[in-house]
């Protein structure tokens, strides 16, 4: 039986932050049953079998949402599907949302691993970005989080925001690996279309920091998180010894999972194929037996392997040959031969005994080297 990771999306959020273009919503609360009892039908009537490595419950904000709800999901999988004694079980969740009673009833439910949108330590960042929570909301919910015994606790950072200084990300750092916690995901702002941000950039009135500044700030993040005790393990990603997401890595390993919820994706036996992505549209997709609203994409072995080679240098380890000969029952070197040289001339990727990898120079210029795989 094959193993494969589970996504489950709950787009329900208190606000919408002034740069968020996810699948997401705020002001329909009174969706939230009908929304709950599709997505247990769809979990109950998905017909593929396998064992399950990791669960991971995002959004939206999971945590906005009563937890008895969470509850219910997490059984309906348990009841589908075999899941591994050792998976990691995630939840996401924004400071402000939580309290000790949700966090205790999370950890009874099975969730080990808890994620927090915390993006600065500043609160007049916070505000300029729309954030309705402060940082000593979030200091609350990590004690009690903590105290309800959760020992792997992940922190998302942003970097590059409007009227951010490199003293106040040099701040964020500090302040949260003192906590100790055991991964930190640093991400730079990126001003999507259809965004609030995005039409005030237009009008200029957004102060975003410099490209130069904003890969000083990337820097910075590399050299303290890694004096700090944490493993540089994916180019937005950091964790202690033993702590890296292992959901993520499903993805970056070009593995399988399954996706349920609005606008999910899944991507099993060379297929790739979303749901709907409106929560009204969803549901009676759902009522209807038709929640899956595109057309099921075969992904080619040519595609296949160009996602594998992308998604793989998104790690600081690399693509491993031996997995790619496994794979594909071809050398690495025989597809890419002439753009792995090119950037190795260029300084953007090493090989490294049966690894091939980004350098440091290439970490920054990812986005131009990964094209070339395309």
């Amino acid at each position: 039986m094959k193993e494969i990771g589970i996504y489950i999306h709950i787009p329900f959020c208190a606000s919408k932050c002034l740069y968020c273009d996810f699948n997401s919503c705020a002001s329909k609360e009174a969706l939230i049953p009908a929304y709950f009892e599709a997505l247990a039908k769809e979990i109950e009537e998905c017909n593929h079998n396998a064992k399950v490595a990791s669960i991971f419950i995002g959004g939206g904000t999971p945590s906005v949402v009563d937890q008895r709800y969470v509850g219910v999901i997490l059984d309906k999988l348990s009841n589908k599907f075999y899941i591994n004694d050792n998976a990691e079980i995630t939840i996401e969740s924004n400071p402000g949302t939580l309290n000790a009673a949700k966090l205790s009833a999370y950890k009874g439910y099975g969730i080990n691993r808890l994620s927090m949108g915390l993006q600065s330590t500043e609160n007049n960042l916070l505000k300029t970005i729309g954030r309705r929570h402060s940082f000593d909301d979030f200091l609350k919910n990590y004690n009690d989080a903590v105290k309800c015994g959760f020992k792997n606790i992940n922190v998302d950072l942003m970097f590059s925001l409007p009227d951010q200084s490199l003293k106040d990300w040099d701040k964020s750092l500090r302040t949260i690996a003192e906590l100790g916690l055991q991964h930190i995901s640093c991400y730079s702002l990126i001003v999507e279309e259809g965004t609030p941000f995005y039409k005030l950039n237009e009008e200029g009135k957004l102060n975003i920091p410099s490209e130069d500044l904003d890969r000083e700030m990337y820097q910075l993040a590399k050299g303290f998180l890694g004096g700090s005790g944490y493993s540089h393990y994916e180019i937005s990603n950091f964790a202690k010894p033993g702590y890296e997401c292992s959901h993520n890595l499903i993805y970056w390993k070009a593995q399988e999972y399954i996706g349920f919820g609005a606008g999910a994706h899944s991507y099993l036996n060379d297929y790739r194929y979303s749901n709907i992505s409106g929560i009204e549209g969803y549901i009676r997709g759902i009522k209807e037996g038709n929640a899956n609203s595109k057309e099921r994409d075969f992904i080619s072995k040519k595609e296949s392997m160009a996602e594998f080679m992308i998604l793989g240098l998104r790690l600081i380890d690399g693509v491993d040959r031996e997995e790619f000969f496994w794979r594909y029952e071809t050398k690495v070197e025989d597809i890419y031969g002439e753009v792995i040289n090119k950037f190795i001339n260029q300084g953007l990727l090493l090989s490294h005994k049966n690894r091939i990898a980004l350098t440091d120079k290439g970490l920054d210029l990812a986005n131009i080297v990964m094209m070339e795989f395309l």
